[in-house]
């Protein structure tokens, strides 16, 4: 296989050393490419606690709602279901209605947690270094898709908001795989797949979450885990590689980690 690269590139170079200025530069620019990027031609990403951080967003907020009543929020219980479902039905506004002695109105609680979680999502960046990376994987050529357990009418929405909508050629939510299909199971990266058309070798994801790593390793693709400060609490196994943030791992150094 090797051997017939070189001989490729042999002759391919010989053919551009005799032409023009303009041919050598091309040759020089394709000697300079980046072989191991060549061998991803995809880059398949989560959305919630991956590219905005909501799910440090709503702990936060759910320990200030349970203090409030005078009780600690049971967050051994509720990272359990980080970045997919079936593992754990831990329903916090449920749980918090039991402490109260079932006093308090579970609907108004719904309600005042949805419209305090909105607004601080409102003011909320995107994680460090994502901007960066879907700005390099689309200068690379590299197609770009969101894999989520969450539904199209809450992630597309806020990509939209973000300015993030446009980099991504697929979206596939778990409205999009059959009921209680979401990750840890594979099926939404094997849609994922589907859907680009591509194999479980063209491609990487990047994910937060134990749940997440599990559903993409069950589907046989790389995956990269980038943990935030609440799924950083949880054990992620099985992960071929693991970044504090986008930022701390250029894209075509990883690209080259995953060709090895």
């Amino acid at each position: 296989m090797c051997r017939d690269i070189h001989s490729g590139i042999y002759h391919f170079s010989k053919y551009f050393m005799q032409g023009p200025v303009s041919r050598y530069a091309i040759f020089i620019s394709v000697m300079n490419y980046n072989w191991a990027a060549m061998t991803i031609t995809s880059l398949l990403f989560d959305f919630d606690g991956l590219i905005l951080d909501t799910e440090t967003t709503e702990i936060d907020l759910w320990k200030s709602i349970y203090s409030g009543y005078g009780f600690e929020f049971p967050l051994d219980l509720y990272i359990k279901t980080v970045g997919g479902w079936g593992i754990s039905n831990f329903d916090p506004a449920d749980q918090l209605v039991q402490l109260v002695n079932d006093s308090l109105d579970v609907s108004a609680l719904r309600l005042r947690y949805k419209d305090e979680v909105a607004q601080r999502f409102v003011a909320q960046p995107i994680r460090e270094g994502v901007q960066t990376y879907l700005s390099e994987a689309q200068r690379l050529g590299l197609r770009l898709a969101i894999a989520s357990s969450s539904k199209h009418s809450w992630v597309e929405p806020h990509l939209t908001r973000l300015g993030l909508i446009h980099y991504f050629e697929k979206i596939i939510c778990g409205d999009d795989v059959p009921p209680g299909r979401t990750k840890p199971n594979p099926d939404i990266y094997l849609k994922a797949l589907d859907e680009l058309g591509i194999t479980a070798s063209e491609a990487i994801v990047f994910e937060d979450s134990p749940n997440g790593v599990s559903a993409a390793r069950s589907a046989g693709i790389y995956v990269v885990a980038i943990p935030n400060p609440t799924t950083s609490l949880m054990k992620i196994e099985g992960a071929n590689l693991t970044i504090k943030s986008m930022a701390s791992l250029p894209l075509q150094d990883l690209l080259k980690q995953a060709a090895r």
